[in-house]
């Protein structure tokens, strides 16, 4: 949609709700402990038109990592059950603001469909504004499958392999989302088999702190001063990472926002390097 940016504003969506190439996809998503059932929230209230962006469903099925990128045919083949189409411009939000809606979004575009965003301050913002919401199956009337096809992007999605070159050559910066607790070693890992720590010469940017109070974005200022004071340049190429590519893609998200040149994202994050016996890891300050 020309002249919008990676993020939307609840009042944007609420003019262009019924614009037939809108399509509002709801990718909530949380950790076990949570206690959140996304799929069952979104069944009893969502923004009206919106599919359920199922982001385990859309995942590999066929590797033990958590939710990581499927292949390009069976991701358009999934999105087309969903009623997403090539031309189709996709808003993603989620319930707790924003959270999980960036890896939303960051999944269609690895897969070459860059006609989408994020709704700033997401479901919760919609409902305290009081726009509508409805509880149903979210299809509208007359839509059925559509057209998608994949085209993956391989400039944003990075690897072990790559992240371990980047070891030696220091030529992208790695960004690590999780706590600082977990980033220092503090704390066990969620994940069995997964040991604690950072991978060497990654920088700390907890997740939260890109968010306000209210669950919103900060202003682009803002977030470039968090950025400087935490030692990242945005002018060179960077790379986020967390605990399995959620809040990563927040965090990418969020650079972008502050003006960030280059950026791409660890899809196996820590869940891979903390598990695998020949990645180094360092922990501490």
């Amino acid at each position: 949609m020309s002249g919008t940016g990676p993020l939307v504003s609840t009042d944007w969506l609420a003019a262009h709700l019924a614009e037939p190439d809108i399509r509002v996809a709801d990718a909530s998503w949380y950790l076990p402990q949570a206690g959140r059932n996304a799929r069952a929230e979104f069944e009893s209230g969502h923004i009206p038109g919106a599919v359920f962006f199922d982001i385990d469903a859309l995942s590999d099925q066929n590797t033990t990592l958590p939710h990581m990128l499927p292949d390009p045919v069976a991701f358009s083949s999934g999105v087309r059950k969903l009623g997403i189409g090539d031309r189709d411009f996709v808003v993603f939000y989620d319930g707790a603001g924003i959270y999980s809606a960036p890896r939303g979004l960051w999944m269609m575009r690895a897969m070459g469909h860059t006609r989408a965003a994020v709704l700033d301050g997401g479901f919760p913002k919609w409902t305290r504004e009081g726009h509508g919401v409805e509880s149903s199956s979210g299809r509208r009337m007359g839509i059925g499958r559509k057209h998608f096809t994949a085209s993956p992007d391989p400039e944003i999605l990075r690897d072990f392999d790559s992240l371990r070159g980047n070891l030696q050559s220091r030529s992208e910066q790695v960004v690590d989302a999780r706590s600082p607790s977990r980033f220092r070693g503090e704390e066990a890992e969620p994940r069995a088999g997964v040991r604690p720590g950072r991978i060497p010469g990654s920088i700390n940017v907890y997740y939260a702190d890109v968010l306000t109070l209210e669950g919103t974005m900060r202003p682009p200022d803002e977030l470039r001063r968090l950025f400087d004071k935490s030692g990242i340049a945005l002018d060179r190429p960077i790379v986020t990472s967390c605990g399995s590519g959620v809040t990563a893609a927040l965090l990418s998200l969020a650079l972008e926002t502050a003006g960030a040149a280059k950026t791409a994202l660890y899809d196996g994050s820590w869940a891979e390097w903390g598990a695998r016996s020949d990645a180094p890891i360092a922990t501490g300050p």
